[in-house]
């Protein structure tokens, strides 16, 4: 017979405390699912894109740090692992909503809509990540205003 499964055992067994594995980082997911991935070397001070542009690609962050700016205010650093500009995929108006530039030398993914919505459709662990990223990055905002 097996144990019966409570919210109090599972917290007394830190089942709902602590993750029972790591998942992957978004750009850890594109790399495994998407054959031929466009990489682009940036350097330090270069923009990436600005705000008010039209977005063709979202990207993920391999190495380096990127900032984000918004009324000429560094709001957010990106980290390796991560993923941005994915608003001007997703949004019916396709501009971007804010300004990257390199802090440091980086190496970035580009991912085209077609490739997003691959991603996005055929494999769920890609989008689960894309949406804990984004909300750790909202919470680290809310808490730093």
């Amino acid at each position: 017979m097996f144990p019966a499964f409570t919210i109090g055992n599972l917290r007394q067994n830190n089942h709902l405390t602590k993750p029972k594995y790591m998942l992957l980082q978004p750009t850890q997911v594109i790399e495994s699912f998407i054959g031929t991935i466009d990489h682009k070397k940036i350097k330090a001070g270069e923009i990436i894109f600005s705000e008010g542009e039209s977005g063709e690609f979202m990207y993920g962050l391999i190495e380096g740090e990127i900032e984000v700016i918004v009324n000429e205010k560094v709001i957010e650093l990106i980290a390796p692992g991560d993923v941005f500009g994915i608003g001007a995929l997703v949004n019916l108006n396709q501009k971007r909503a804010s300004t990257t530039k390199a802090k440091t030398d980086c190496t970035l993914i580009l991912i085209n809509r077609e490739k997003f919505l691959f991603l996005i459709q055929e494999t769920p662990v890609f989008a689960l990540e894309v949406m804990r990223s984004y909300s750790n990055r909202l919470i680290k905002l809310k808490h730093s205003a």
